[in-house]
């Protein structure tokens, strides 16, 4: 059976105990992951590794020995409870071992659960688990997490709330960062509020976020934003020697730019504007943006965009030739040179 996407993350999290096996598989290694992690630990529970009741079968060594699973799924554990057999990393090649699996298994078996990267839907592993009726296929996208799934998460980590301003804010920083990275940040916010019976704010989860090259690349683009001119030349140093292209501050640039305009263009004024962005901007930035958007005004915000629009073909451009972060550089000068014309 097919599991459609927005089911994906509630089976994980508490998948049929009854059903024969699961398959998760996505191009993300990191999100498939998360993902057979969050279905292992609810079907044995947090002791169940320690208690022998979980065996591992690497994609490889199931080719070579494709009785090892037939064997795995009907052993009997020395502590009771449920039992799961994971399959890693594996492929068209294995099916047939996993079918065979699937058609002997019965109650009291322990469960199947394979991971695989990205399958094409004429995949037989895919077609296979897609087909079995006691058996489910769960894709993974790349998708930042939803809000339901980040409730679901804020709750698995021991948060019993957090205001609306909160939910904004970690809906866009779960779009910024890894699954794994994200699930460290809501254990360390659970930690932080464990004796704190307040609501979660949108304040401490900017203070308790992780630092990273988007943080810096957005400085720089404020700096621009607020005519700080002396600030871009050390942070674009810093940023390429972290590796950032230009062509990415370009795109970053641009979509902060675009954003001023369109609540700057707000027949009901920019905070208004501002408020109608999607996503939605939270906490201390949604001001700033607001003030930044009032004292740019749309016309000066319409040629910044021009300037971006112009830059940007350049670096994109096969005829190019200048070094392309010192263009990006002069560009976000000559964008706070802009800003503190009168």
């Amino acid at each position: 059976m097919k599991l459609a996407a927005r089911e994906v993350a509630r089976y994980c999290a508490a998948p049929d105990p009854q059903a024969a096996g699961l398959l998760i598989y996505g191009a993300d290694p990191m999100r498939v992951a998360h993902r057979r992690q969050q279905a292992v630990a609810a079907l044995i529970g947090p002791e169940g590794e320690g208690e022998m009741r979980l065996t591992r079968i690497a994609g490889a060594d199931l080719r070579r020995d494709p009785a090892a699973l037939m064997d795995a799924i009907k052993a009997q554990g020395f502590f009771p409870g449920a039992r799961v057999v994971l399959v890693e990393d594996a492929g068209d090649g294995q099916a047939e071992a996993i079918a065979a699996a699937l058609d002997a298994w019965r109650p009291g078996d322990a469960q199947i659960v394979v991971t695989a990267g990205q399958l094409k839907p004429a995949s037989k592993l895919r077609k296979l688990f897609e087909g079995h009726q006691s058996a489910r296929a769960a894709a993974i996208y790349d998708d930042p997490p939803g809000r339901e799934e980040i409730q679901a998460e804020l709750v698995r980590a021991g948060l019993s709330g957090a205001s609306g301003e909160a939910l904004d804010a970690l809906f866009a920083l779960g779009r910024t960062l890894e699954p794994g990275d994200f699930r460290q940040t809501l254990e360390k916010l659970a930690l932080y509020k464990l004796d704190d019976p307040a609501p979660l704010s949108a304040g401490e989860v900017s203070r308790l976020a992780p630092a990273s090259t988007e943080a810096e690349a957005d400085a720089v683009i404020e700096a621009a934003a607020e005519a700080r001119e002396g600030e871009i030349g050390p942070l674009i140093q810093r940023l390429a020697a972290q590796g950032v292209t230009p062509v990415r501050l370009s795109i970053a640039a641009g979509r902060h730019f675009r954003a001023l305009y369109r609540a700057a263009s707000d027949p009901e004024g920019p905070g208004k504007g501002i408020a109608r962005l999607r996503p939605p901007v939270w906490g201390p930035r949604r001001d700033r943006m607001e003030r930044q958007a009032r004292a740019w005004g749309a016309e000066r915000l319409q040629a910044a965009l021009e300037v971006l629009a112009e830059t940007d073909r350049t670096l994109r451009s096969a005829n190019q030739t200048a070094p392309q972060m010192a263009l990006m550089e002069r560009t976000l000068l000559r964008l706070a040179h802009l800003r503190g014309r009168r």
